[in-house]
């Protein structure tokens, strides 16, 4: 059994991996940020700790009162809080913005991990504990793609794999081996959304994670509102990697997906 501290965003992961931790045996406490952490997170884990985004210097205390040597970071923050909210870092978090060099994900990440270690405390790769997210390797959906997605795909996997080593995104919209759109700061679903509005459906999304992805700082995911974003405009495949990518609701996408007409393959 072991004692695991949970930095917790947004979204659902956080509390699928505190139900995963408890079946374990393992204690979790939760450092939740107020306004973004889902206040049911409180009923799957031993206690939670609520603080202010960019307040660095508190979680690393509350992580040394707890007694924590490991760490999880699981749920979504968007990119623009670093922008917009860059007035409420602490004086800990300004000096990891500035070792970063910019505020490209990794790099922040990377710098917070770190500091942390100077403490004795340990990010880890959550991904043990969430298997049952990882979509087998196949066709998901009733429909298979055609060929013409099929050459989208490919192409599409070509762009992504490469954009992804800049740290700035992991999504591709194609349409006729011709990008539509590329994930900037604003997310999968907003990248579709922006994709979705150029053409006249019939495209494809590709998700696919850095060539060095690091589990501990980012796992791409992709979940319902993403499939209902590509239906909503008339999108027709969504390609996703193997074992490097997580597939929320599994069984609602399916469904959605095959209302829709649209095919989801894992490549």
């Amino acid at each position: 059994m072991a004692r695991i501290g949970l930095v917790a965003g947004y979204g659902e992961l956080p509390i699928i991996f505190a139900k995963k931790a408890k079946e374990k045996g393992d204690t979790v406490i939760a450092l939740g940020l107020k306004g973004i952490t889902s206040e049911e997170l409180s009923n799957y884990v031993e206690k939670i700790h609520w603080f202010e985004w960019g307040d660095l210097k508190k979680a690393m205390l509350l992580a040394v009162t707890e007694r924590l040597r490991k760490i999880a970071l699981l749920g979504k923050i968007k990119k623009e809080s670093l922008f917009k909210d860059s007035k409420k870092f602490d004086e800990e978090a300004k000096k990891i913005m500035k070792s970063a060099g910019g505020k490209k994900d990794y790099a922040v990440l990377k710098g917070i991990a770190n500091l942390l270690k100077t403490i004795g405390v340990e990010v880890i790769d959550p991904t043990p504990y969430l298997g049952e997210l990882v979509p087998l390797k196949g066709v998901l959906t009733k429909r298979a793609p055609a060929q013409s997605e099929k050459d989208d795909i490919e192409y599409g996997r070509e762009v992504a794999s490469g954009l992804a080593r800049f740290d700035i995104g992991q999504t591709v919209v194609v349409k006729d081996k011709t990008i539509i759109a590329l994930e900037a700061a604003e997310g999968t679903d907003d990248t579709v959304r922006r994709g979705g509005k150029l053409v006249d459906g019939a495209f494809t999304v590709v998700k696919m994670a850095r060539p060095d992805q690091d589990a501990r700082f980012d796992i791409p995911l992709v979940g319902l509102d993403t499939v209902k974003t590509i239906a909503e405009f008339k999108g027709s495949v969504l390609a996703l990697e193997e074992k490097k990518t997580l597939l929320m609701n599994q069984k609602e996408v399916i469904k959605l997906a095959d209302e829709h007409n649209i095919a989801i393959i894992v490549l």
